[in-house]
């Protein structure tokens, strides 16, 4: 044991970087590993743990006032049902700030759907204009309780009396209103009313809608919402940091399992003589396992606990959303067991690539074996001898004049015999060092495609980790490719004329457009669901979607349809759909797939007047506009709220990319972490490469060679090798990173088309950054090891 001790002490002195480099790669890994546990455990438990202590319902109905819903608490699988709660679509103000809502009438404190307060208290039915605002709702509105809010046009004011959670859809100005709840004669006028039922199986959810429907007859439903809307919501962007993280990490740490692999098996080769005194003096051949696979699993024990210490005492500190997972996942129930886990089965893998390498130090006979006098990868090629001067590449040019360095044409075997008149030969001398160098580089296939294969792996992830940067850019840069050319969403009161509406809008100078349109639930086919039905712009002055597929909507009855619409209907582009509105159906026919970012993608859109002439009661809702290029919509939006005299409700459109912008941060540190994992392969290679050329120094200096033209062959080695793994991630992660990003598009309904690569020169940059350090890395222990003395080299060779 103290021999091991001592051997693994000497050798830790020999590469204190190289264990340096390796303690950091793992606690990057593992740190990514538990924040994208992080991640997924707040993006799943929070609106989980509302849902059950608010015994929250699986399915929201709103219907006319006129419905009978008492026979929906006797469907089978119905357990309780919430309501009926009278309601009414209305606007509140605080501070300036509006807010789109639902006032729900509730008499009590519901059983089922059952608010959770954080501030303040519940209803009182000694303040009949008292309110309970749902916490994004209030959050938006900066309401706190004993706020005053206020009815734009009208008299009415509503005090603030509580905040509470709601398992229910969360609020998205211009998409999806708040909720207010408020005792019933605060509601004197409902538009409608909803109720919630809680089922006993949450399996069955589409098929209780669908009884549900039936019950109630399809004119008389407005909106169907369910409880995997909610939670979809809910998790939103969190998830996929949790993906993101949890898919590099899992790459990084594939990675460093193979560098650490690769930097056991080159420094056995370059250790046999040791090893084979080690045999010589006792060692067994599971001694000398031991010693590597303790010496590494040591190195990436130390980096997983300084990761999970790391986290646990920091992670909750980290400002922002990652800050916040770090915290509710602390706190929850599976935490202790994840933070131990997640780094064991990091540590685990590492020892077991580890183990692989080290079993081929334990097959190292105790008398090292005579090498074979030629290389394996065979002699110097054709072109290798050209470049040391045996003879020289000649490349037939037209003879204008004299050109320098082209042979004469008398003499027998001159260059230029058997040349035609008036062409001459230019004779090209290849520095000896490049072709000597890319000998080394690929001479041993077996062994530099390993090389090549462990150094590919992590730049490939660099170049996915590009992609999905320039993939948010793009949706922050030009967000009319994907799905967002409109900056603003305007709703006018219902007082307001739809003419003079659109030309208060048109009125301001930055406003390029201003389509009007108007926004209604659908339900589909087989009643289970509802979508959004959208009609925007007209055929003189259509919307400018961003379609991905087949073409845009011209003709009458002509549609365009996200992919969630698309998967859940099972439908493609070129088929006939029937939805309905109310008691009114609409059939379309979908020409094309646009970009949805909105609605998971359960959207279809036609134009405005399309929609009128299959029911002419509709009437333009709200208004997109497009803003001239370079204009603030903040700026806008106030002045066309002032314009407006309080009579129209100004949003922004709702970027995603707004959502991601820890996953910034999140794909800078793992490219950092990707590029130490490549900075390990890196210099096992370059040390593999000088370890390997000390028995070719001697013949190199014999033949002339200079220390400098010798320090040239490693480093053109080293370039060579980069340069193909550059290469190859290249042409590999692009379209895996097409790939990638298309099928998270597609997954959350956005649809396929909204990746971006990374521009050719960003690629150009970061893969020459990557050659050129690699060559300047190796430029060092290669000028070393070129002007060793005679006397140790004939030690090394020895």
């Amino acid at each position: 044991m103290r021999a091991t001790l001592r051997w693994a002490h000497s050798d830790l002195r020999t590469h204190r970087g190289e264990a340096l480099f390796l303690v950091l790669a793992t606690a990057g890994i593992v740190a990514s590993l538990l924040l994208a546990t992080a991640l997924f455990g707040y993006a799943t438990n929070p609106w989980q743990r509302v849902f059950t202590q608010a015994r929250g319902a699986h399915v929201w109905l709103h219907t006319d006032r006129a419905a009978d819903t008492g026979e929906l608490a006797a469907l089978d699988g119905v357990q309780s049902v919430a309501g009926p709660y009278p309601t009414a679509a209305t606007t509140v103000a605080v501070r300036g700030t509006r807010a789109s809502v639902e006032l729900r009438g509730t008499a009590e404190r519901p059983d089922v759907g059952r608010p959770l307060l954080t501030a303040g208290h519940w209803l009182d039915a000694d303040d009949p204009d008292g309110v309970v605002l749902e916490t994004r709702l209030a959050r938006a509105l900066l309401a706190q309780p004993g706020d005053t809010l206020t009815l734009p046009g009208t008299p009415r004011t509503l005090t603030v009396l509580g905040i509470a959670d709601s398992p229910e859809r969360r609020y998205r100005p211009g998409e999806q209103p708040g909720l207010v709840w408020a005792p019933p004669a605060a509601v004197p006028d409902p538009g409608g009313q909803v109720i919630g039922l809680r089922l006993a199986d949450p399996g069955e959810t589409d098929y209780a809608v669908q009884r549900a429907v039936t019950v109630l007859g399809a004119g008389a439903i407005g909106q169907v919402s369910t409880w995997e809307q909610a939670r979809a919501e809910a998790q939103g962007d969190n998830r996929l940091l949790g993906q993101v993280l949890g898919l590099f990490g899992l790459g990084a740490l594939l990675a460093a399992g193979l560098a650490v692999h690769g930097a056991i098996g080159t420094r056995i080769r370059g250790h046999l003589r040791d090893i084979s005194v080690l045999k010589a003096i006792g060692f067994t051949p599971g001694q000398v396992v031991r010693v590597f696979l303790l010496q590494h699993l040591a190195y990436a024990l130390l980096g997983a606990v300084a990761a999970a210490a790391t986290v646990q005492a920091l992670g909750s500190r980290v400002p922002g959303r990652l800050g916040d997972a770090v915290g509710v996942w602390q706190g929850l129930p599976g935490h202790t067991v994840a933070l131990f886990v997640v780094p064991a089965c990091a540590v685990l893998f590492i020892g077991a690539t580890t183990g692989l390498a080290a079993w081929r130090a334990g097959r190292v006979p105790p008398v090292p074996l005579p090498r074979p006098a030629g290389a394996q990868g065979g002699g110097l090629s054709v072109a290798a001898r050209r470049a040391l001067g045996l003879r020289m590449f000649r490349v037939p040019v037209g003879a204008r004049g004299r050109v320098r360095g082209a042979s004469g044409s008398d003499g027998a075997g001159a260059p230029g015999a058997g040349v035609s008149p008036g062409v001459r030969e230019l004779e090209v001398r290849v520095p000896p060092a490049l072709v000597l160098g890319w000998h080394r580089a690929f001479a041993r296939r077996p062994r530099s495609l390993a090389t090549v294969a462990r150094l590919t792996l992590p730049l490939l992830l660099i170049v996915v980790a590009m992609s999905a940067w320039t993939t948010i850019d793009r949706f922050h840069s030009r967000p009319e490719q994907i799905g967002l050319p409109a900056a603003l969403t305007v709703r006018a009161d219902t007082d307001a004329g739809e003419r003079g509406t659109r030309a208060l809008l048109e009125r301001d100078p930055r406003v390029a457009a201003a389509y009007p349109g108007v926004e209604v639930a659908a339900l589909v086919p087989g009643q289970t669901a509802t979508i959004a039905l959208r009609g925007l712009g007209t055929r003189e002055d259509p919307y400018p979607y961003a379609l991905a597929e087949g073409r845009r909507a011209h003709g009458p009855d002509e549609a365009v349809a996200g992919q969630g619409l698309l998967d859940l209907l099972e439908v493609e582009v070129g088929d006939w759909v029937r939805m309905t509105v109310g008691d009114r159906p609409q059939i379309l026919h979908i020409v094309g797939r646009s970009i949805e970012p909105e609605n998971a993608g359960r959207v279809i859109s036609t134009s405005l007047d399309t929609l009128q002439e299959n029911d002419p009661r509709l009437r333009p809702t709200l208004y997109q506009l497009r803003l001239a290029a370079g204009s603030d919509p903040d700026e806008v939006a106030g002045r066309l709220a002032d314009a407006g005299h309080g009579r129209l409700d100004v949003h922004a459109v709702a970027n995603p990319a707004d959502g991601l912008s820890p996953l910034r941060a999140v794909v800078l540190g793992l490219i950092a972490v990707l590029a130490l994992v490549g900075l390990i392969e890196l210099l096992t290679a370059i040390g593999g490469t000088v370890r390997e050329s000390e028995r070719d120094l001697l013949a190199l200096k014999a033949i002339g060679l200079s220390p400098r033209q010798i320090t040239g062959i490693t480093v053109t080695a080293t370039g060579c090798t980069a340069l193909a793994a550059v290469l190859l991630a290249t042409a590999l992660g692009l379209p895996l990173a097409h790939w990638l990003i298309d099928a998270q598009g597609a997954s959350s309904g956005i649809g396929a088309g909204i990746a971006q690569v990374p521009s050719p020169t960003l690629l150009v940059l970061v893969g020459a950054a990557a050659v050129l350090g690699a060559a300047a890395l190796a430029a060092v222990p290669s000028a070393r090891a070129a002007r060793r003395r005679l006397a140790d080299t004939l030690s090394a060779v020895a």
